[in-house]
């Protein structure tokens, strides 16, 4: 491989992750008191109230919150990403 074909290979990655980057960052939603998730954060979920996203016909990473109730009986909401595929096949 020659380093013209590296280049544009490289480019066009670069681009690709601009783009998904670009449709993840969606408006989100309404995130007062919404813990944001990371990944290893211990959730007490004792019943699980509702998930939302914020598209349902993406196709990539949008925004997700569900709502829960955790062992104490108290309402809490985590906010997390997740990957969309209802606008990823035409009908």
């Amino acid at each position: 491989m020659n380093f013209n074909t590296f280049a544009r290979a490289t480019l066009f990655a670069v681009l690709g992750f601009g783009a998904i980057a670009a449709q993840a960052s969606t408006m989100p939603m309404d995130d007062s008191g919404v813990m944001q998730y990371r990944y290893g954060d211990n959730l007490d979920v004792k019943k699980v109230l509702s998930i939302q996203d914020d598209q349902s016909d993406a196709c990539g990473l949008v925004n997700t919150r569900m709502d829960y109730l955790d062992s104490k009986g108290q309402q809490q909401s985590v906010q997390y990403r997740t990957y969309a595929t209802g606008g990823c096949h035409e009908n």
